[in-house]
């Protein structure tokens, strides 16, 4: 009998996205499936929108908000499958992603084992995801990929994963007291559970830059802050568990220099608990340095100036690029899975390809021309 894959998608205020992501699912070629949606409260379309897929196989609920982790934990109480499958309300996989990660189970054998994949950022055209290997992409064991990860200021995302029931039982519920990073300290704990990670490049995810919406975004948050170093211990505390030597220990002292400047200089308590940290650790931190961009600024007005210059300046250049994208994926008709699933060519609505662009075209300059009036 073939394992039953639950794909578990926590959603809120997603109305943009939320269909794209559970035709994702629902295109999965691994035909023994569920997939469990859980509103988080939304504030927009978004319950509406999840409910026009509701089926025998798609299970829709809604709560009141709770947070990523409340609802991530809601779907842990529903599902009912063998494995499973995360996957975020604007994020995307591979019609083939979960049957490859299957097929590597069924090789391998062992419930304990962790399956990663390949993934890519995104942002509205899923064609121009570049899959850039780093140095999680290959088959570790726990303590060496915290080691990488943290040494390294790695991660992968909620959708690379499968997980079997055994590891997603043992790893225990999400941590709601995390508002930043809930996802980092809780796949630390299934791999902390696991017998290794397995990696398969042919399996593919896709991650959506969603710029400052997005929860993972820290900008000028204190909750963020305080629950990012909440995380950044308990990771220390998981890889040395694991092993307690000179090569963690200095993984460790890398991981708090490089998430050092979210919270440099405006947060001076949790710097000094970050100082302690290291200490503890045998070795010491050093003020972060800006680039040539912004160092100038830095000597004429101070660090939270230019701190603050370089989160307006990338914010901007972000939303540029994202609308520029976004300018070029309607100027593209708008196909949602271009170059992950096959899309029809030819004509449209009975139009020639060459007059469908040219409306499009000139779509596109009207909506450009609306932006630059704001």
């Amino acid at each position: 009998m073939k394992p039953l894959v639950s794909i578990l998608i926590p959603a809120y205020n997603a109305e943009p996205w939320i269909a794209d992501t559970i035709e994702s699912a629902l295109r999965q070629t691994w035909q023994d499936k569920e997939i469990v949606i859980v509103d988080d409260g939304s504030r927009d379309e978004t319950l509406s929108i999840a409910r026009k897929f509701a089926s025998k196989n798609v299970c829709v609920v809604t709560q009141e908000n709770q947070g990523a982790a409340g609802a991530r934990n809601t779907a842990l109480q529903l599902y009912q499958g063998d494995y499973v499958q995360w996957l975020d309300a604007d994020d995307l996989i591979a019609p083939d992603k979960i049957a490859k990660q299957i097929e590597a189970f069924n090789q391998h054998e062992s419930k304990q084992t962790l399956f990663s994949s390949a993934w890519a950022y995104f942002m509205y055209r899923p064609t121009k995801a570049k899959f850039i290997p780093t140095p999680l992409w290959c088959d570790l064991s726990p303590t060496e990929w915290l080691v990488r990860k943290m040494g390294l200021g790695l991660h992968m995302p909620d959708s690379t994963w499968l997980v079997s029931r055994e590891l997603t039982q043992a790893a225990g519920p999400w941590d709601v007291g995390l508002a930043r990073d809930n996802d980092g300290e809780y796949f630390c704990r299934v791999i902390l559970a696991s017998d290794g990670i397995r990696f398969i490049s042919e399996g593919r995810s896709y991650y959506r830059r969603a710029g400052s919406t997005s929860v993972s975004y820290i900008g000028r948050s204190r909750k963020k802050q305080d629950s990012l170093l909440r995380s950044m211990r308990l990771h220390m505390e998981y890889l040395r568990s694991l092993e307690d030597s000179p090569r963690t220990r200095d993984a460790c002292l890398k991981y708090l220099q490089i998430w050092l400047p979210s919270f440099y200089p405006e947060r001076p308590d949790i710097i000094g608990q970050l100082k302690d940290d290291a200490s503890n650790l045998g070795g010491q931190l050093y003020a972060p340095s800006l680039s040539w961009k912004y160092a100038w600024i830095q000597k004429m007005f101070g660090w939270r100036i230019a701190k603050e210059a370089q989160l307006v300046l990338r914010e901007g250049k972000e939303n540029l690029l994202r609308s520029w994208d976004k300018a070029l994926f309607l100027l593209g008709n708008g196909k949602r899975f271009a170059g992950i699933r096959e899309c029809s060519s030819g004509t449209r609505n009975g139009l020639r390809p060459n007059i469908q662009r040219v409306k499009w075209s000139l779509t596109i300059r009207a909506w450009l021309k609306a932006r630059l009036c704001r």
